[in-house]
């Protein structure tokens, strides 16, 4: 879509990033130790740390992610929210203590604090260096959604932009920086959701919404057999999933700028209860450009969607509601949606998006998007699907590199404790306010039909240019700090855990900081890459890879390490190992990785898209094994619970 810039907008965005930059430089006298740099001394405050928490967790996958997965898929986006969230009580009653009690810097502490073994550093920092990768891409699509309506960028500028920002972040004041930023910016995304949900409740519902004062677009119906009466030409008919759509043809004014001409232009209409039934379409032509409805993106005929169809007997448009009145509202509503297909038309790759009215009790059922296909029927991998994804988002949260150092940015064992009940809180909170974010953009107008990525900061457009942007500055700002943190934790992998520990280079405390740096740029420009790459996927989605990754690789490790007794350092080792190798090949080859690639779907080797189902039980297993099989080398150990 075509997006107008504000320089309200711009403004504000630049206040914020002028703000953390500035932030960055003041701390960066305080990060000349490693311990200053990987870990902010230990010095944080368990409360600001708690919301910190929150501020890695409320990044791209929770405010563009989830909102746009419920506003997209109804209900079921939600199931990301509760999973991320269950999450939480592993860390809280499992891995929070303990991680203060046994690491240093790194998670690579933690897991060697008994063993000083070889394999178990270099396992631990690939590990962390692979999982913050992974974790990464989301939040630099994420950067490159948000800029696209906020400066009106294209999404690679907005990826770079993001990755500079955040070497330099990095590069100056490490962790203590990035904690402080996280807290403010967590703690505004926080505030300033409830105020857009507070703006839905007072602004009601309505059939046919405004968009920055711009009317809805009417989608038309045509009579199937004679649309030339209303001047279409008949072109093409293709069937797609148990679908029929009719390619046809009219003269019609585009505008382009200041400048009006007739042109032919092509459109493509669903054939439905003998009526056609006008779509929105993208279609690649033969010179790689694309065409938005026949047209040029510039010539606007690609419209924001999403809408009520029908409303309950008795609900006035327009009235305000409560929170619990939203719910019901939408429950008892028929409401339009627009799912796409895609397809070769013989010349040209088209998608398509095309109008679907469904119920708003399905909507609001949890599995219409796992569970429930169209069809009444569901596969077994369908459901193998849905149990391993869940799995990986329950594992994940303890599994994170990137949280887990968090742990040693406080002072003791209880304030890590008190910190997680904090982040508990404030993540569940703001996830039951991405449920009212979802339904509102769903049917207030203001979906863009290629990105489902951007309906909360369209949702904030749509109520007020002001809102819109704080709320888009902050969540971008918020992709900074989470990046960061993922940076500062791949940086000492890859500076404390491989050159200083597995290679046994001499550093130093100023040696340490320096490679760390170093090391940041290096991820930082890979981090880029991978933004620029994965455009248009999910980022909940591909968050969800990233804790399948993390689990199956970190958290057999951990568990098997605090509450069993015969854990080796050889089981450790191979468990992460067997844990990212099961775990990232079944993501290659899995049908989502092989649509990404251009290939059919249906001819990848594994059903999977999400392996944490497959990878988890089997890194326990290597563990386990192997553990039992190297029994003599705990021969002289001292317990864990000792340590530390």
């Amino acid at each position: 879509m075509i997006y107008e810039t504000s320089w309200v907008a711009i403004t504000l965005f630049l206040a914020f990033v002028g703000f953390v930059l500035g932030l960055s430089y003041y701390y960066a006298a305080k990060a000349k130790s490693a311990s200053g740099y990987f870990a902010a001394g230990g010095n944080i405050h368990w409360f600001v740390n708690g919301i910190a928490f929150a501020g890695d967790y409320l990044s791209a996958a929770s405010f563009l992610g989830i909102c746009g997965m419920i506003a997209t898929k109804g209900f079921d986006g939600f199931l990301y929210s509760i999973g991320y969230l269950a999450g939480w009580v592993v860390a809280l009653f499992v891995v929070a203590e303990p991680m203060k009690r046994l690491g240093k810097y790194t998670f690579t502490d933690a897991l060697d604090s008994k063993f000083n073994s070889k394999g178990i550093q270099l396992m631990a920092a690939i590990s962390t260096l692979l999982v913050s990768t992974f974790y990464l891409i989301p939040q630099m699509v994420g950067a490159g959604v948000l800029v696209t309506p906020l400066l009106g960028l294209d999404h690679w500028v907005g990826v770079t932009m993001v990755g500079a920002i955040v070497v330099f972040i990095v590069a100056t004041a490490g962790m203590t920086s990035t904690t402080y930023v996280q807290f403010l910016k967590g703690g505004l995304l926080i505030i300033f959701s409830a105020v857009l949900s507070i703006y839905l409740f007072k602004n009601g519902f309505t059939i046919t919404p405004e968009n920055d004062g711009q009317p809805y677009h009417e989608f038309q119906e045509l009579e199937a057999d004679n649309p030339q009466a209303a001047g279409y030409e008949f072109i093409s008919t293709v069937n797609v999933g148990g679908m029929t759509f009719h390619k046809l043809a009219k003269d019609e004014m585009i505008t382009l700028g200041a400048k009006k001409e007739s042109k032919k232009i092509h459109s493509w209409w669903k054939l439905e209860d003998g009526k056609l039934k006008e779509t929105l379409s993208k279609t690649q032509i033969a010179d790689k450009t694309f065409l938005y409805n026949g047209a040029v993106k510039e010539a606007g005929r690609f419209f924001q969607v999403g809408h009520i169809h029908q409303l309950p007997d008795g609900v006035e448009e327009g009235k305000s509601v409560g929170p619990f009145e939203f719910l019901s509202i939408i429950e008892k509503s028929d409401v339009t949606l627009f799912p796409k297909t895609s397809f070769d038309d013989g010349e040209n790759k088209v998608t398509i998006w095309y109008q679907d009215v469904v119920p708003g009790k399905n909507i609001m059922k949890p599995g219409r998007k796992f569970l429930v296909p169209k069809d009444g029927e569901t596969s077994f991998m369908e459901k193998l699907n849905f149990m391993s994804l869940m799995l990986a988002l329950f594992c994940g949260t303890a599994s994170l590199p990137h949280i887990l150092i968090r742990y040693y940015t406080v002072p003791s064992q209880k304030d890590a404790r008190k910190s997680t009940i904090i982040a508990i809180a404030s993540i569940g909170f703001f996830y039951i306010l991405t449920l009212f974010m979802g339904l509102g953009a769903m049917t207030s107008g203001v979906m863009d039909p290629e990105s489902g990525n951007m309906a909360a900061p369209l949702l904030a457009k749509g109520m007020n240019i002001i809102l819109f942007s704080i709320i888009s500055a902050i969540a971008f700002a918020t992709v900074l700090g989470t990046v960061s943190g993922l940076i500062v934790a791949a940086s000492g992998a890859v500076a404390h855990d491989l050159m200083s520990n597995y290679m046994g280079i001499e550093l130093g405390d100023k040696g340490k900081v320096k490679a760390g740096k170093i090391a940041a740029v290096v991820v930082g420009v890979v981090a880029i890459v991978l933004g620029i790459l994965f455009k248009g996927l999910n980022v909940s989605f591909l968050v969800g890879w990233a804790f399948a990754v993390a689990a199956s690789a970190n958290l057999p490790a951990i568990i098997m390490l605090l509450f069993w007794k015969k854990t080796t350092a050889k089981g450790i080792a191979a468990s992460i190992l067997v844990g990212m190798i099961s775990s990232l090949g079944i993501i290659l080859v899995s049908p989502s990785m092989y649509d990404k690639y251009g290939l059919d779907k249906a001819a990848a080797p594994f059903g999977l898209d999400n392996p944490g189902i497959v990878s988890i039980p089997l890194a326990f297993i290597v563990l386990i094994v192997v553990s039992l099989r190297t029994q003599k080398d705990n021969q002289g150990l001292q317990d864990i619970n000792d340590v530390g």
